[in-house]
């Protein structure tokens, strides 16, 4: 598989296992399968392994499959989602999560620990879920004031390699965070043909992920490319029950003219969807969701055909389909 050079980190394979479908949140699977997943992406030249104690039992994955002795070249990322806690509290609660999700994988520090919160400006109002903002997103203030300050010191006391952000919160914010004094080593930005978020946004305006990328790689930042079938939505059916209305399912039906070419050119959807993503300019990784290894073979299947030609991305762009 090839490697890049991401942010801090070199020899980083261009596809990330990602913890999401290991811990079941794109539908079941078993730890046994899991671990075996695991096992199978390392085997195949993956070298980075994202993991969230929020992604359920992913991080739990991690320490049965690996027992305690990490192959010396694969590297873990663990994530925060640190909401709004009270003032002074910001470097503990960081910590706390960090130890925690240490232990359960049975390692001794994160290559990458991400803040996975939104990052909002102090007096933004949400179009979406305001009333539950103090659990999931992170004032611009509190941000510059405790977050940077708690994640540099993480890494000078050796607890972590280099610290990320989650680049879905309010763009306009996220872009400043990109551009601020210290800036975060790494950006998980949303990489997909829809430009979507899906259900992860809930502010009002356009997403602008291509932005978010491209400021980050200006800036020198490592980028790591998530939601790259957006949940499901840039696959051949959604495999777990969905309400009609939530963002996922109306992605799905948005996506029908990319299903419909996919279905034209004999490819399965997933497969094209993993190659538009790792064609992305400016993206080091791309972070699968993959459940089980069948899964895990579409997707490696996808980075071993290479970049995709220009006419065939010229066809996908001219669906239509970009988020706004």
């Amino acid at each position: 598989m090839q490697t890049v050079t991401h942010g801090p980190l070199t020899n980083v394979s261009r596809l990330t296992l990602g913890g999401g479908g290991l811990g079941r949140l794109w539908g079941e699977t078993t730890l046994d399968e899991a671990v075996a997943t695991v096992h199978a992406a390392v085997e195949a030249g993956i070298t980075l392994i994202d993991t969230a104690p929020m992604y359920r039992d992913c991080e739990r994955v991690i320490g049965e499959a690996f027992q305690g002795a990490l192959p010396a070249h694969v590297r873990l990322t663990t994530k925060c989602q640190l909401g709004e806690p009270a003032p002074g509290e910001a470097a503990a609660r960081l910590e706390a999560s960090l130890d925690a999700s240490l232990a359960v994988m049975r390692a001794e520090r994160a290559d990458i620990f991400f803040l996975h919160s939104n990052i909002r400006p102090d007096d933004y109002v949400y179009a979406r879920h305001d009333d539950r903002r103090t659990a999931w997103a992170t004032p611009w203030s509190l941000y510059v004031h405790e977050v940077i300050p708690a994640m540099e010191d993480l890494r000078r006391r050796g607890r972590i390699g280099a610290w990320g952000i989650t680049g879905v919160g309010v763009p306009a914010t996220i872009l400043e965070a990109i551009a601020n004094d210290p800036a975060p080593d790494a950006v998980q930005a949303v990489t997909n043909l829809l430009d979507s978020p899906g259900g992860m946004r809930s502010y009002g305006e356009p997403p602008r992920p291509r932005e978010i990328i491209a400021a980050a790689k200006a800036r020198g930042l490592g980028v790591l490319g998530i939601r790259a079938v957006q949940a499901g939505a840039l696959t051949g059916a959604i495999d777990r029950t969905m309400k009609d209305s939530h963002p996922e399912a109306a992605d799905y039906r948005r996506a029908a003219p990319f299903r419909a070419l996919c279905a034209e050119l004999g490819v399965d959807p997933a497969v094209l969807a993993h190659r538009y993503a790792l064609d992305m300019a400016s993206v080091d990784t791309v972070i699968l969701g993959v459940k089980n290894r069948a899964e895990l073979v579409d997707a490696l299947a996808a980075e071993a055909l290479g970049p995709l030609p220009a006419d065939l991305r010229a066809r996908i762009d001219g669906l239509g389909l970009i988020e706004t």
